[in-house]
């Protein structure tokens, strides 16, 4: 499996980042580095986030920090869609079942 970021994916790490480079650049680059890092266990268990309501749409909740990562599976292309991550203490993006 591989990995795939959308557009808001990818805007969504970018502002996290941004926010906390704001207060604390140096702990900016590690929070964005552990939300990568931990995103290597979906190419190992892509199975290992949560099912939302949404049909298609798991939730993986990122170890060290807590980020929600929304994503999808497309096994015929044998990849992991990253649709968007979030901090826990913002709305979620998808619902649980």
């Amino acid at each position: 499996m591989k990995l795939r970021f959308t557009p808001l994916a990818t805007e969504n790490i970018a502002l996290i980042a941004d926010y906390i480079r704001e207060r604390n650049p140096a702990a900016a680059l590690r929070v964005r580095a552990s939300i990568y890092e931990s995103l290597q266990l979906l190419i190992l268990f892509p199975f290992l986030g949560r099912q939302q309501k949404e049909r298609g749409v798991r939730k993986f909740v990122t170890p060290r920090f807590g980020y929600l990562v929304y994503y999808t599976i497309n096994e015929a292309e044998e990849e992991i869609v990253i649709l968007s991550v979030k901090h826990s203490a913002q709305r979620p993006e998808h619902d649980d079942m």
